[in-house]
């Protein structure tokens, strides 16, 4: 593939930009890439490269914290001045870097933050691999909270031998945990 600035070298990098669904491509040799704007390369020891670009992860990170807070939401009245008592990180460091502290600080910030991993990710709650070892009682514990789901709602609707299954289902697990 031939650059698409110069049009005389082969092109080293490839660039695929979408936005608002349009899709532009840039083929650039290394001369190009190192003279564009906005593109930072780096090619001497190994072809990486980054973008140089204002859309950070911290940045769409704070912006969406900065959008729900604006829009009123629910929960998310978050005062800036917020910290975690154990290793001292504030909301707004947290906001700055995206990045928190330690395990407390999802108690801290737990409104803001089950809000914007709901937005971000879909759910707040874990889907994927296990490992198999140490998956065991994860597994079980989350089998018992479908469980008591079903519970609930067999309670709810009246069906009461569906729901003393559920529970003696329940308490056997319990026993194995």
């Amino acid at each position: 593939m031939i650059c698409s600035v110069c049009n005389k070298k082969e092109a080293t990098v490839h660039i695929t930009r979408i936005i608002n669904g349009h899709k532009e491509e840039l083929y650039l040799c290394e001369d190009c890439a190192r003279n564009k704007e906005g593109l930072n390369v780096n090619l001497e020891l190994e072809p990486e490269f980054n973008l140089s670009s204002p859309f950070t992860f911290q940045s769409i990170l704070s912006g969406i914290m900065d959008y729900m807070n604006k829009n009123g939401n629910s929960g998310l009245e978050q005062p800036k001045e917020a910290i975690c008592k154990h290793c001292g990180t504030t909301y707004s460091e947290f906001k700055e870097k995206g990045l928190l502290g330690c395990s407390y600080c999802y108690r801290s910030f737990g409104n803001t933050l089950n809000s914007v991993i709901r937005r971000v990710q879909g759910n707040v709650e874990h889907i994927g691999k296990i490992p198999k070892t140490a998956g065991r009682d994860i597994l079980k514990r989350k089998t018992i909270l479908e469980l008591r789901e079903k519970l609930q709602r067999a309670i709810a609707e009246e069906e009461y031998e569906k729901a003393a299954e559920l529970r003696d289902k329940i308490r056997e697990i319990d026993k194995e945990i």
